[in-house]
C-alpha cells in the first residue's frame, strides 16, 4: 500500500492578531482586494463575518460582476481591508465604477502580505486569505468567498498598516 504524502504545512497563523482584526468587523467599511499578475481592483463588500475558527475562516459576500471577481478566481486570494466607518475617500474610491477601468490604487498607500492582494496602509486592520470555496448563488445578485486567513495586521491607530 502507497504511504500517502504528508500534507503541506502553511506557516501558524497569529492568532491575537486574527481576533483582534475579526472582532473589527461589525463596525466596520470592508474593501476586498485582489491582484493577479499585474491587474488589482477592489470593491466594497455589504457582508463579511467570521465562519470558522480554527482555521480561521471568513465568509464574504461581493456583488457579481464586479471586477474583483475574475482576480480572485485566478490568484484564489483577496485581502480583507478594514476600514473606519467614516473613511469618505476609501468609500468613494471603491464604490465607484469607472474604478474598475483604472488601477484604484494608484492615489492610494499599499502594501501586500502573503498572498501579494492589496493591503490599504489606512485600513484599521486587513486579513489576508486564501480562498477555500466559492459560492455562486444562481438566483442571488451576490456570490460568496470563504477565504482562509493566513496573516492578519492592526493597526489601532488607522493610518498605516
Amino acid at each position: 500500500m502507497a504511504r500517502r504524502p504528508d500534507p503541506p504545512t502553511t506557516p501558524p497563523v497569529v492568532h491575537s492578531r486574527v481576533d483582534d482584526a475579526l472582532a473589527m468587523l461589525p463596525s466596520s467599511l470592508c474593501i476586498m482586494s485582489a491582484s493577479y499578475e499585474r491587474a488589482r481592483a477592489a470593491a466594497v463588500v455589504r457582508w463579511a463575518m467570521r465562519c470558522a475558527t480554527e482555521p480561521p475562516l471568513v465568509c464574504v459576500s461581493v456583488r457579481k460582476g464586479h471586477g474583483v471577481e475574475p482576480l480572485i478566481r485566478d490568484s484564489r486570494c483577496f485581502a480583507l481591508n478594514l476600514v473606519d466607518l467614516g473613511d469618505r475617500l476609501a468609500r468613494r474610491t471603491f464604490e465607484r465604477e469607472d474604478a474598475l477601468r483604472d488601477d484604484p490604487f494608484d492615489a492610494l498607500e499599499v502594501c501586500v502580505l502573503a498572498t501579494g492582494s492589496p493591503v490599504l496602509a489606512r485600513a484599521a486592520a486587513a486579513l489576508d486569505c486564501e480562498v477555500v470555496r466559492h459560492f455562486d448563488l444562481e438566483e442571488a445578485d451576490h456570490e460568496l468567498y470563504v477565504g482562509r486567513v493566513l496573516h492578519a495586521v492592526v493597526n489601532h491607530r488607522g493610518d498605516q498598516a
